[in-house]
């Protein structure tokens, strides 16, 4: 007769708490001799786990600390909110004196004064009464430098400098609104558009000396063009002032940006001051180089590297 030696306490131990969790009496729930487990104990074991794995998720598990129930498969699919359409601004009044535009005025006046304004609105004597007044200064400066306003070359001087002058500063006298004179159009067009080599002439506001050069303007439309016409004519509108460069330069790039409403905006000026060319430091040779970008062509350098290179900047 074959005798089964004593197990150890562990295994002991282990039946007592597998006798505890039975709740079945059955005697085939009973210890096996080699003091294993019978299989009885182990299914209950599985349909306990089972019961409470699915009460768990009757329940629902913990999200964020609160209990949010599982959603069913057939039920309806969460909305992306970047398919849903953008609600629709209200536009804010612009107010009819002035424009949204930090530099440019309601009328397409940069920075204007009282004088600038008295001068577009002025009527034939008021012109006159200018013309005049203008030349008698023109008289004065020649006596002050030493000149003979009555000898006969400078007889005429004074009036015809007046009206050189205004003719330089007619820009006072125009404004963005007529120039452009709804030439917009709408054309589906989303691609750079470019008016290089503008012939740009204006007077230093510091010296009264001319500085000339070209200009190169861009543009980058949301679906409505301008016509190109236009451009050089706000160009010459902005020059046609007392002007420093830099700030011409800004003043056209933002009255295209108003005006037309583009994606970007790109102006590039190359010009030679006379300023110090026939005084100063007197370099005949030197050019000054200015740029205004704006929206898409400001935010994307290789877009504002494409309209350097196509106006000849990115030079190798």
């Amino acid at each position: 007769m074959v005798q089964f030696a004593n197990l150890p306490s562990k295994n002991k131990d282990s039946d007592s708490e597998n006798a505890v969790k039975m709740t079945s009496s059955n005697s085939s729930d009973q210890d096996m001799p080699n003091g294993s487990v019978s299989k009885g104990a182990g299914t209950e074991e599985g349909h306990t786990k089972k019961r409470k794995r699915k009460q768990k998720s009757e329940k629902g598990v913990k999200v964020n600390g609160s209990h949010a129930k599982r959603r069913h498969s057939v039920s309806k699919p969460a909305r992306d909110p970047r398919d849903e359409a953008s609600p629709v601004r209200p536009q804010k009044e612009i107010a009819g004196t002035r424009s949204p535009s930090p530099v440019i005025d309601f009328d397409g006046l940069s920075r204007p004064s009282l004088g600038t304004r008295e001068r577009k609105e002025e009527i034939p004597e008021q012109a006159e009464a200018r013309l005049q007044k203008l030349a008698g200064a023109v008289r004065t400066i020649l006596e002050c430098v030493g000149e003979d306003p009555d000898r006969e070359g400078l007889l005429g001087t004074p009036e015809r400098y007046a009206k050189a002058m205004l003719f330089f500063t007619k820009g006072y006298q125009e404004n963005v609104k007529d120039i452009v004179n709804d030439a917009i159009f709408h054309e589906g067009h989303n691609e750079l558009v470019i008016v290089k080599d503008i012939e740009v002439f204006s007077l230093c506001e510091h010296h009264m000396v001319p500085f000339t050069g070209k200009m190169h303007i861009g543009y980058i439309p949301d679906r409505d063009v301008i016509g190109i016409s236009k451009l050089p004519r706000i160009a010459d509108m902005f020059s046609r002032r007392l002007q420093i460069q830099e700030r011409l330069t800004k003043d056209v790039a933002h009255a295209v940006m108003e005006v037309l409403k583009p994606q970007g905006v790109a102006v590039v000026m190359e010009s030679s001051h006379l300023c110090m060319v026939m005084r100063g430091v007197e370099k005949t040779s030197a050019t000054t180089i200015t740029s205004c970008v704006l929206g898409c062509i400001e935010k994307r350098e290789k877009t504002r590297n494409e309209f350097f290179s196509l106006v000849g900047l990115n030079r190798r």
